[in-house]
């Protein structure tokens, strides 16, 4: 499991990205083929067992017509908490060794035998070794060589660790994701249908909205591909109806469950025309006065 993944913020976003493919209406294989990702990622993704990328988040938020901040919000949460539990502690800092230095005169018992002169030491043979040179540094030739047969020995690692040349092969190219198809309908084969399942509310227009005088909201949606309006509601209660008229047709959604009142319900789609009006009405579930607003289509 990636890290971060099977954390609380990894664990709701996961709940998130279920409720959104369950709003869909779209099995993880429909999923798949409305989409640039896998089946197999699209199962990851909801299970919490992997984070998934910020596309993938705004596709899934259009394919269930709901915008995408709150979802990309906890995925940005998930992601800090990720990087927070990977990161290695930090060491301290070696610090660096004094230099030792040889400033030090030699004592007059360490002079060599045979100096002329009182009261003036000779350096140590040791000081003078040829390895290391008065300076107690190895010779430019002495390290020449030493870098030398290092470079041999590397090199004669890399050769033997490397497969023969036959039996290597090309790793295979990676398969690249599939292009997001269109909508599953245009126009007049999108009449009466869900603009959900058909992925005419993957990118649409909104023409009007609406808040009423409950606090529910309505708006008219309109897809430019699909040639096809519907309204849709939020923010509403239990009875609340919401219903689109456009020429002869005429659609409503009510809210019948307290999950839908804490979400939104949407009617189905009517196919228009440029010349076409299009009017959203709502009704409180009280029995108060209905509310419309109107807009053209297109």
């Amino acid at each position: 499991m990636t890290a971060g993944a099977g954390s609380p913020p990894g664990a709701r976003l996961a709940a998130v990205l279920q409720e959104l493919r369950q709003r869909t209406g779209l099995s993880l294989t429909q999923l798949a083929n409305a989409s640039t990702y896998s089946r197999s990622s699209w199962e990851r993704y909801l299970n919490g067992k992997s984070l998934p990328p910020r596309s993938a988040v705004k596709e899934l938020c259009h394919l269930a017509d709901e915008p995408a901040d709150h979802a990309l919000a906890l995925l940005d949460i998930a992601r800090t908490n990720r990087t927070q539990a990977a990161s290695p502690a930090r060491g301290t800092p070696t610090r660096e060794r004094p230099a030792t230095g040889t400033d030090t005169p030699p004592s007059a018992s360490d002079a060599a035998p045979g100096a002329t002169a009182p009261g003036v030491s000779v350096p140590p043979p040791q000081a003078l070794s040829p390895a290391t040179g008065p300076t107690g540094r190895r010779p430019a030739h002495v390290v020449t060589a030493l870098a030398s047969i290092c470079a041999v020995v590397i090199g004669a690692l890399v050769l033997l660790n490397l497969p023969p040349a036959h039996g290597r092969q090309a790793d295979p190219p990676s398969p690249s994701p599939s292009a997001v198809t269109g909508p599953l309908c245009r126009r007049t084969a999108c009449q009466n249908k869900d603009p959900i399942t058909t992925r005419c509310g993957a990118e649409p227009l909104t023409l009007a909205e609406h808040e009423t005088a409950t606090g529910a909201w309505i708006q008219i949606r309109y897809s430019r591909e699909c040639g096809a309006s519907w309204a849709r509601m939020w923010g509403a209660v239990v009875g609340d109806r919401v219903e689109i008229t456009t020429g002869g047709s005429h659609h409503s959604a009510q809210v019948r469950s307290r999950k839908e009142a804490d979400t939104y319900v949407h009617t189905l789609m009517s196919v228009v025309g440029s010349p076409t009006s299009v009017q959203a009405c709502f009704s409180p579930a009280g029995g108060g006065a209905q509310e419309c607003v109107t807009a053209p289509a297109g």
